[in-house]
């Protein structure tokens, strides 16, 4: 069984004044609140309150990583990503990323290593991104249907041809590529 890093962060809470939620969806909360940042500024600052993300840095038996190119309406492309999901309300972020692995890559993961934990984007937004190893792969015969908004295309590469991606440009996401090079120095 694999865990979420449980190292203790830092904490230093700014105390909130004023909070008004502008809108509440199914994965995130968006709102404003008026706090006092412990330098002693009182402000306005806008917060995306996310449940968190799980993802996968998977590695085949013949040693290529299992990526997705994956649909991204927000920039109106298709990015070079590892399999990744929400962790849903009450889930462990380890059930998350076999779910996902599943579902998005259509492999089942035998040897899991927990690569470690990040903050995805801590300028607006409290997402923190569980990530995880996993190798000693199966291709399942009958993977698990995708959501239906998910436009997904698995693409396996070798280390170099990942790391050529990225170098060229090509379009990966930063969890990706941050996830990637920090599991690196795991093997």
């Amino acid at each position: 069984m694999i865990a979420p890093d449980s190292s203790p962060r830092s904490l230093e809470i700014a105390p909130v004044l004023q909070q008004k939620l502008f809108y509440r969806g199914r994965k995130f909360n968006f709102d404003v609140s008026r706090r006092q940042l412990p330098n002693g500024v009182v402000g306005d600052w806008e917060l995306i309150q996310h449940p968190g993300g799980a993802l996968v840095v998977p590695i085949t038996n013949e040693g290529q990583l299992v990526l997705v190119r994956q649909y991204r309406f927000a920039l109106a492309a298709r990015l070079l990503e590892f399999p990744a999901g929400t962790v849903e309300v009450g889930e462990n972020p380890a059930a998350t990323i076999r779910r996902e692995l599943e579902e998005e890559a259509g492999y089942r993961g035998h040897t899991w290593q927990t690569i470690g934990q990040f903050p995805l984007a801590p300028g607006y937004s409290d997402e923190i991104i569980y990530a995880y190893l996993a190798t000693d792969l199966e291709k399942l015969p009958n993977p698990p249907a995708q959501d239906e908004d998910e436009d997904i295309e698995v693409v396996l590469m070798t280390f170099d041809q990942f790391e050529t991606a990225i170098a060229k440009g090509e379009m990966v996401d930063a969890k990706s590529i941050a996830s990637y090079f920090w599991m690196r120095h795991l093997l």
